[in-house]
């Protein structure tokens, strides 16, 4: 019991920490100059080891920032280039298969969310800034599931009532719809009846007047 509530306060905290540290980016990218900021670094640091390094030489005949040179440059080795490729690939893979069971619905409720959300996306993106929007959509995605994890039999049995609901609704609308089409499927046959013994009734009248039987005048003299 101590070491499960341990995992889950390590949890908490990794959580807390990714959040966090997502939401400063973001904060960070939105009001921070991180790009002039990062190539005035780059600058101020190439400056001072070119004219540490210019000094040494003229002043001590070898230069100091030589003399803070590795033995070895540092490389990404080949299993971590590995595991963030296979990391990025499942990643990729996951969206992409998680984007299909959307659009084919694959869970009705999914692809109603997913329908929801991109819609209020729609409009709130036409006031809201882009990075509002992503501290939004962060804020969702990590309280989102802790939401329902404590909350989860009173919102399973929230959603088994609405879908009950939906289900109920649904299958009287078929109903009333199959009755009413049953009920036009009645009158087109009855009508189509009718007109049909109208027809067979117009010709046979025509097929016993006596204009037709009585014969002609030639063939009476023959």
């Amino acid at each position: 019991m101590a070491d499960t509530a341990g995992a889950a306060n390590g949890h908490s905290s990794n959580s807390a920490i990714a959040y966090v540290s997502v939401v400063s980016a973001i904060v960070a990218l939105r009001y921070l100059s991180l790009f002039s900021w990062a190539l005035g670094l780059s600058w101020m640091v190439l400056a001072t080891t070119v004219a540490a390094e210019l000094a040494g030489k003229l002043v001590l005949n070898t230069g100091l920032a030589s003399q803070f040179r590795p033995r070895q440059y540092y490389t990404l080795s080949r299993e971590t280039f590995d595991r963030l490729v296979s990391d990025a690939h499942g990643l990729i893979n996951f969206f992409l298969i998680e984007a299909q069971r959307i659009v084919f619905v694959e869970n009705v409720g999914a692809s109603a969310a997913a329908c929801v959300v991109a819609f209020v996306s729609g409009l709130l993106i036409k006031v809201v800034p882009y990075w509002a929007l992503a501290i939004v959509a962060t804020t969702i995605a990590f309280f989102a599931p802790l939401i329902y994890s404590s909350n989860q039999e009173f919102i399973d049995e929230q959603l088994k009532t609405a879908a009950d609901a939906i289900n109920a609704q649904t299958a009287q609308v078929r109903s009333a719809a199959q009755k009413q089409a049953d009920h036009l499927a009645a009158v087109g046959k009855q009508y189509a009846g009718e007109y049909t013994d109208k027809v067979q009734g117009i010709l046979r009248t025509r097929a016993l007047s006596p204009s037709a039987t009585k014969k002609s005048p030639d063939r009476q003299g023959t």
